[in-house]
């Protein structure tokens, strides 16, 4: 394929390349950096893994940083509806002109861009954008593990990780420890990294793998904490009555670890404060996680894809403001996930539930856990597709239950561009 020359010849190109291609490893990365004259060196960067929450504690880190006034960029995945979603300047995403442009100026400029899996160039394309606008502080979401992840080749004067769990096995081994190994291999010689509350077998993992690099850490739980009261404490600051914008217990963790990097950034000359504290985390949103959708029946987009996020979302279903109110499920899940155990966790917490298939090649027939599902939850059926199955759920539910989407990111996209397409009932 040439190279494109038009902006919608560029948004074409990476519409051409597989979202769900993983092609590990940083080769191309450093190739295309220095072909584009390394716009990561121009840029503080932030560079946040883990498993479960690495996506919400970028929010909240992008959410108080622009509350103390700085011009923020922000680069997360996957998107839910439009890939612009991906590349945000203070909270509005990248227009498709801008974008296409930025993918035709780093193609031409970069022949080993050309040979970049959808991931890489989108990650490329970020870079270099952040550095033309200028912003002061980059927040990037790993992708995939860590040690060969794209976003691993950006210096970030600052890692994170939130919590570790078992997720992606057949890339990233199948123990925690080898996964945690993984993940920790962002941690760099000199560069703080703040460390959300792991498991213990986790934690020493990556206990040892900052002591052979020499990164120092601060862990949750023992340098840093932020209880359910809204209670910070940390190892220079404490605040008192933080609210968050994002509902679910399991959001106190990732707060505490954004919270923590604001105080390190500050210490390297990043001007935040606690009132942008205060205010950044009240006014944190992001798609998809616990997000309510008013209407009759109301909807809770969550995009649980693994056993400790469904975990986090049942402990979120038996708390206010959705205890002790009814719950129709629509799930769908790719194949590559631990289906069984998700069921178990979630559909005992359901009145009914309707699977469906996901728009994406990897998705699992839900044929092949349906009789599994029935024999968890007094009414299942199946759905050929999500429009349907969102329309069955809402049927059941009537005006006073909740309908929860969950299973995949896939599937909360899809949900999300369908209530785009068409308004709530109600």
């Amino acid at each position: 394929m040439d190279a494109p020359r038009t902006p919608q010849q560029g948004l074409d190109f990476l519409a051409s390349r597989s979202p769900s291609t993983v092609v590990l490893g940083l080769d191309r990365m450093h190739e295309a950096l220095e072909e584009l004259g390394h716009p990561e060196l121009r840029l503080r960067s932030v560079q946040v893994g883990g498993t479960n929450g690495k996506g919400s504690t970028c929010a909240f880190l992008d959410s108080v940083l622009r509350a103390a006034g700085h011009t923020v960029g922000m680069y997360t995945s996957p998107h839910l509806v439009r890939v612009n979603e991906r590349i945000q300047v203070n909270g509005l995403p990248i227009d498709d002109e801008t974008l296409g442009t930025r993918i035709v100026e780093v193609l031409l400029k970069s022949p080993a861009a050309m040979e970049a899996t959808y991931f890489e160039l989108g990650t490329l394309v970020a870079l270099e954008h952040f550095a033309r606008q200028n912003v002061e502080v980059v927040v990037l979401e790993v992708g995939l593990g860590g040690r060969l992840d794209a976003t691993t080749a950006a210096r970030p004067r600052l890692t994170a990780l939130a919590r570790v769990g078992m997720d992606h096995m057949e890339f990233l081994g199948d123990t925690l420890q080898a996964i945690a190994k993984e993940k920790a291999a962002i941690l760099r010689k000199g560069v703080p990294a703040v460390v959300a509350e792991q498991r213990p077998e986790a934690l020493s993992v990556i206990e040892t793998c900052a002591g052979w690099v020499g990164a120092p850490l601060l862990v949750e739980g023992r340098d840093f904490s932020l209880d359910g009261l809204g209670r910070y404490r940390g190892p220079e600051v404490s605040l008192d009555g933080l609210a968050l914008g994002l509902h679910g217990g399991h959001q106190h963790h990732n707060a505490a670890v954004a919270v923590t990097c604001a105080h390190v950034l500050e210490r390297q000359g990043v001007a935040v404060g606690a009132e942008a504290i205060r205010t950044g985390l009240q006014r944190t949103r992001w798609p998809g996680r616990l997000e309510q959708v008013s209407g009759h029946p109301p909807l809770l987009l969550d995009g649980a894809h693994n056993e400790d996020a469904v975990e986090a979302l049942v402990a979120a279903l038996d708390a206010v403001p959705y205890a002790g109110r009814p719950v129709h499920l629509v799930f769908g899940v790719v194949s590559d996930k631990q289906v069984e155990a998700m069921l178990r966790m979630l559909l005992p917490r359901c009145a009914s539930a309707t699977l469906t298939p996901l728009p994406t090649p990897r998705s699992r027939d839900p044929a092949s856990y349906v009789e599994l599902a029935r024999s968890l939850c007094p009414a299942v059926d199946v759905a050929p597709s999500p429009e349907e199955a969102l329309a069955r759920a809402r049927v059941r539910a009537g005006p006073d239950a909740w309908v929860l989407v969950a299973g995949s990111l896939y599937l909360v996209g899809a949900v999300k561009a369908l209530l785009e397409a068409t308004p709530a009932p109600g």
